[in-house]
């Protein structure tokens, strides 16, 4: 059996733990230097995941968006664009969403109730993948794995980051903390309420704090988790 892949999850937020505000339009955390650092991972990384709600919200193409990184993958024998991958239990998708446009090859991770619906919906857009009656991350990362993925980069929502961080399925968690304040209860947090393995007192590692501009870029290591003495 493929071993699973390693999982990063990669977010944008504000310093009051924020994904976003509520306004129509997206709130703009990051800054140009760190859009080109989340380039870089993208580049380095053979799958990346968000859920369907981040997709229908914001409409992203989620590219490598450099020539040269791209040019590169090419000449290391990989993929143009890693793949894209997506998760839904509800199987409501929009074949016109840029992510099915732009880039490789993409496929959707389902439950049974939902297959035929996807399917029907995206025709050949897609590999489609149904992991049973109820959505398992542990099945996706399996099915991943036999894919060929060793690097997946995870880039939301914030309720995809918390199953993925109270499961203890994720290796890192990049964190990108912008100078703002959102303080709207409504607006999308980077996690949610969860049983977080360990509880309150477990410390992660730290890998890397840096400075990008105004913005702080922070690495741990969730499963690397200690208490205090």
């Amino acid at each position: 059996m493929n071993a699973r892949p390693y999982v990063i999850l990669s977010a944008a937020m504000s310093v009051d733990g924020y994904l976003d505000d509520t306004s129509p339009e997206r709130l703009l955390l990051s800054n140009a230097p760190d859009f080109d650092r989340v380039d870089q991972v993208r580049a380095e990384s053979d799958a990346i995941l968000i859920g369907a709600t981040t997709m229908r919200k914001d409409n992203p193409r989620l590219l490598v968006n450099s020539k040269e990184r791209r040019t590169k993958r090419l000449a290391e024998g990989r993929s143009e664009y890693p793949l894209k991958v997506t998760v839904t239990a509800s199987g409501d998708l929009d074949a016109d969403l840029k992510f099915w446009h732009f880039g490789g090859q993409k496929l959707v991770f389902t439950v049974d109730s939902a297959v035929d619906k996807v399917k029907t919906t995206l025709g050949d857009l897609a590999d489609v993948v149904s992991v049973g009656p109820e959505l398992d991350w542990g099945l996706v990362l399996d099915e991943l794995g036999r894919r060929g993925v060793g690097r997946l980069m995870v880039e939301g929502g914030g309720t995809i980051h918390t199953q993925l961080m109270a499961q203890d399925l994720a290796d890192e968690v990049h964190l990108a903390i912008a100078p703002l304040l959102v303080g709207q209860p409504d607006a999308p947090r980077f996690l949610g309420a969860a049983a977080y393995p360990g509880g309150s007192t477990a410390r992660m590692r730290v890998l890397e704090v840096t400075a990008i501009g105004d913005v702080v870029f922070v690495r741990y290591a969730p499963k690397e988790r200690s208490r205090p003495a």
